[in-house]
């Protein structure tokens, strides 16, 4: 949400550019969305929101920005950063009499490949372009500028968005073609959660053998088994900190797109297919709506759970 903080230094306001070039669209203002337009307000755009429930932009529009029923007819530049390629579908439906050509769409929604693929098309025979922009990062890394965007789409449609990478991201890599935005997010996003689990369960072994899980959470990231999920989710799982920064459903509703993805193409994910039975366990148990680092408090539940029923033998 926006704050009276100063201007992060990691953003460069641009100047002299037009009036329109300074307007950017935002569509979805969820945990990643509302860092996307934090972003931009700090690096002196105008910002034109829309979100399905219109009582999360109020913020926002109290902080300057503005309301519009149809921002694509509103920006010629747009990022879109919603739950699922499904709902970004369903939207860009409602508003296919604005996609005129020369409109720019950035996507930065986690989904799949092949609704990548199908949007892309149908943004093509319009005239609009459309980029992949999956970001990968929490929203707090987002909303620091430490995330890493992954972009993919026509190259000049790239290029022509240059400076609203630097604001996006610390790391932007141009991956190609439509697709493989998506593709590559999937793939970040297997090895990000199996990491983060890795950590739960070695934390939880750890305390089982009466290690302190700062201690045990020191040597791991002093040691050769370090991660940056060390560093980003650790020390929550350590306080017991399930403060919202990337919903643990959501990561479930990726997972559960690997494992498609993975069983059209006959490859075989096992790893995966354990995570998507833990995630699904700790959706079970009402945690799916905190922080994936949640995972953690999941396994200690089940534990205790195995030994109070290991007791009542």
């Amino acid at each position: 949400m926006p704050e009276d903080k100063p201007i992060d230094p990691t953003i460069e306001p641009s100047l002299g550019r037009t009036t329109e070039d300074r307007c950017i669209g935002i569509i979805g203002l969820g945990l990643m969305g509302n860092a996307i337009a934090e972003r931009f307000q700090q690096a002196g755009y105008s910002l034109v929101v829309w979100n399905r429930t219109r009582e999360k932009a109020d913020p926002w529009i109290k902080s300057g920005a503005v309301w519009n029923d149809r921002p694509i007819a509103a920006c010629q530049k747009i990022i879109i950063s919603l739950y699922s390629s499904d709902v970004v579908e369903q939207v860009l439906e409602e508003w296919k009499s604005d996609l005129k050509p020369g409109k720019i769409l950035i996507d930065t929604t986690t989904g799949d490949p092949d609704a990548s693929l199908r949007l892309a098309g149908k943004c093509e025979a319009s005239g609009v372009t459309y980029i992949e922009a999956p970001i990968s990062g929490s929203s707090e890394q987002t909303r620091l500028g430490l995330a890493t965007v992954i972009a993919a789409g026509p190259r000049a449609g790239f290029d022509a968005c240059e400076a609203l990478w630097k604001i996006l991201g610390k790391n932007v890599f141009y991956v190609g073609g439509s697709g493989n935005g998506a593709k590559m997010k999937l793939v970040s996003n297997l090895v990000l959660g199996l990491h983060r689990a890795a950590l739960a369960e070695g934390l939880l072994f750890g305390e089982a053998l009466g290690i302190e899980p700062q201690a045990a959470l020191s040597v791991l990231q002093g040691s050769a088994a370090y991660s940056k999920q060390m560093d980003a989710k650790g020390p929550k799982m350590v306080r017991g900190d399930y403060d919202v920064q990337a919903r643990l459903s959501q990561h479930l509703k990726d997972v559960r797109l690997m494992l498609q993805s993975a069983e059209r193409l006959g490859v075989q994910l096992p790893l995966s297919q354990t995570h998507r039975e833990l995630l699904a366990r700790a959706e079970e148990q009402g945690l799916g709506e905190l922080d994936n680092s949640a995972i953690y408090e999941s396994m200690r539940r089940t534990n205790q759970t195995k030994s109070a029923s290991d007791d009542s033998r």
